[in-house]
């Protein structure tokens, strides 16, 4: 970029022509040319803000100086100062318009970064429209201007420094945020040289403690960059470049949190890690599908998904699509804690101009659908890069060298703008145990959306039986909680009303397999006063046939219970009716018929009071009785 700004500056000052009105380094005064002398040596050596002074110096001196209003509004445009490098460019018209085609291009660039895209249009236009042969940088900017003015719509944007406790002299980037909105870990560039991770907590008072080093054996003397922490906290994944090991230029690695601090980073391997370059990964939020960027020399840098198999491997990446990556560079994924919304930078789409961010929402056949930009002035005519979104959907961070940073890089959080939004997304955590001893367990736990039948999360917990599964605001979820000798447990959710300020927090208890054991079926649905399946009913039933399939001498009781409502004969046959039906498909699903009983109790043992629509639905159940082994 800066070897083509010089090329530029010295293309447009060979061919000034001299008029009387203005100076030209040809005819300028000694004091006024000495300073821009100095300029030119500090543009030589790409100290562009250096020459701002020398070259305001000279028009001082020599005020109709044309040369120099030319390269102070280049500096101006180097250095994203849009609204000076109008003005200058606009004085350099007014001294001489008939040389103005040299700055036309630039002179453009500034009016759009100032939003002035129907100017920057025109500009591009009469440029083009004076050109013998095609100049792809041109109708490039063209592509730009069109399309921002097609989208004239300017979306709110208020970022706000996450201030000093985040943000240094230093650069930091790269923000990446836990679930539940606690921690946050970022990259720093030490002394502008050594990339390293810091991490802060939020205090009691909502705001960011000090960020500190998270050393060895993260930190080491190589560049750690691009780093992204689990939804839960417990996973460290990030890009090291030349390592020792590393499988190609830059690799993925990855960090378990332990009681004992962060284990010893390990590269992520074949077929994650391939001779190429791989970076920027962002994992969902029950830790099993990975999307990252690679980079090959055929491709450019596309966007991957990868998902984790039951044997702890990876399985072979596949590209997200024609919807998300294009001919171009397609960069810095983040998968939001709702598993449905992709956000992520590209220049081979429709943009305002280099690097701009897009979300992508996931369709209901799994594939990825249309890309939106996000829109001016979240997009702008630069490169913009790594955008993440909290949990509640509303606040989003990303790094910028904004005029009013601490640094080269700082980084800021806003309000998204509602179309933009993901699912607000809340969590069930706790941890799993045994019913008897209490000892921790761990488990494999499924969550499920009812309606449509969409596995949100399915994934394993922690050794010590920790989870954490993400439910996306206004559904329904079945939430299953599964071990090998052990019976099901089983909960639903429903998130359509519930306060959004408060996740849920639910220990599980699992109950070994033994006579006499039992469970509710709390995912077994049925219309009022009817006895017939719910469709939602399925995924329960489901696990149920897994269940005696794996258990092949299992012998069970199905028994169905009422509330108060109605007369004692209705509840008794209803009761019946609705054990029987499960018992039915049992049979059709291919358990024996022998290891199957039913028995309807009516309203006669109710296990919560009558009085509330509460305790009525509790006594609405469906429960599963182990006989025998």
């Amino acid at each position: 970029m800066k070897k083509s700004f010089l090329l530029l500056l010295t293309a447009f000052l060979s061919v000034m022509q001299l008029h009387a009105q203005f100076v030209t380094s040809e005819n300028a005064p000694k004091k006024a040319k000495a300073a821009f002398d100095k300029a030119q040596a500090a543009i030589s050596t790409y100290n562009t803000k250096e020459a701002i002074p020398f070259l305001k110096e000279a028009i001082t001196i020599a005020p109709n100086y044309l040369d120099a209003y030319g390269q102070l509004g280049m500096c101006y445009l180097e250095t994203k100062d849009y609204k000076d490098a109008v003005t200058t460019f606009n004085r350099y018209k007014q001294l001489d318009s008939a040389s103005l085609r040299q700055v036309m291009l630039p002179y453009s660039r500034a009016l759009a970064g100032t939003g002035d895209f129907q100017g920057a249009l025109q500009l591009v236009n009469r440029y083009i429209a004076g050109s013998k042969v095609s100049n792809k940088n041109a109708e490039k900017l063209k592509a730009n201007y069109e399309f921002a003015v097609s989208h004239q719509k300017e979306i709110p944007f208020h970022p706000q420094n996450l201030g000093d406790h985040i943000n240094s002299s230093d650069p930091e980037y790269f923000p990446s945020l836990t679930i539940d909105g606690k921690t946050l870990v970022f990259t720093r560039r030490v002394n502008g040289r050594n990339e390293d991770f810091y991490i802060s907590h939020r205090d009691s008072t909502g705001g960011w403690s000090p960020a500190k080093d998270m050393g060895e054996p993260i930190n080491t003397s190589f560049n750690e960059g691009a780093q992204h922490i689990s939804q839960d906290g417990t996973i460290l994944l990030y890009t090291g470049c030349d390592f020792p090991e590393g499988k190609g230029s830059c690799d993925l690695y990855i960090s378990h949190k332990t009681s004992n601090g962060w284990t010893k980073p390990q590269n992520l391997g074949a077929p994650i890690n391939t001779r190429d370059w791989e970076s920027q990964p962002s994992l969902t939020a029950d830790n099993q599908t990975l999307y990252f960027a690679r980079e090959t020399p055929t491709n450019g840098s596309d966007i991957f998904v990868s998902h984790l198999l039951p044997n702890g491997r990876w399985s072979e990446p596949e590209s997200v699509g024609p919807n998300i990556n294009t001919k171009g560079r397609e960069t810095t994924p983040f998968i939001h804690a709702d598993g449905q919304t992709l956000y992520f930078a590209s220049n081979g789409l429709p943009g305002y101009g280099g690097l701009d961010i897009y979300y992508s929402r996931k369709q209901p056949d799994g594939s990825w659908g249309p890309a939106v930009n996000l829109g001016y002035p979240i997009n702008t005519i630069d490169e913009e890069g790594t955008l993440i979104v909290d949990a509640s959907g509303k606040t989003a961070y990303f790094a910028s060298d904004r005029a009013e940073g601490k640094g080269s890089l700082d980084i800021y959080s806003f309000e998204l703008y509602p179309e933009a939004r993901p699912l607000q997304t809340l969590y069930v955590k706790g941890f799993v145990y045994d019913s008897v001893t209490q000892a921790r367990l761990p488990a494999n736990v499924d969550v499920i959306e009812l309606q449509g039948g969409t596995q949100v999360a399915r994934f394993t917990t922690l050794e010590n039986g920790e989870f954490l599964a993400p439910l996306p605001v206004g559904k329904d979820y079945a939430f299953h909680v599964s071990k090998k000798g052990y019976l099901f447990y089983s909960d639903n959710f429903s998130l359509k009303e519930h306060n959004p300020d408060h996740p849920f927090e639910k220990n599980i208890p699992l109950q070994p397999l033994a006579a006499n054991a039992s469970i509710v079926l709390h995912n077994i649905f049925f219309d009022t006063k009817q006895y017939v399946l719910k469709p939602a009913s399925v995924l329960e039933m489901d696990k149920l046939v897994r269940l005696l399939n794996e258990n092949p001498t299992l012998k069970i009781e199905i028994a169905g219970h009422t509330d108060n409502v109605g007369s004692e004969k209705d509840n008794q046959l209803l009761s019946e009716n609705r054990a029987k039906a499960v018992v039915q498909y049992l049979v059709q699903h291919g358990i024996d018929a022998k290891r199957l009983s039913s028995k309807g109790y009516g309203k006669s043992q109710p296990v919560a009071t009558n009085d509330t629509e509460e305790g009525r639905a509790t006594n609405r159940r469906t429960v599963f009785k182990v006989i025998s082994l």
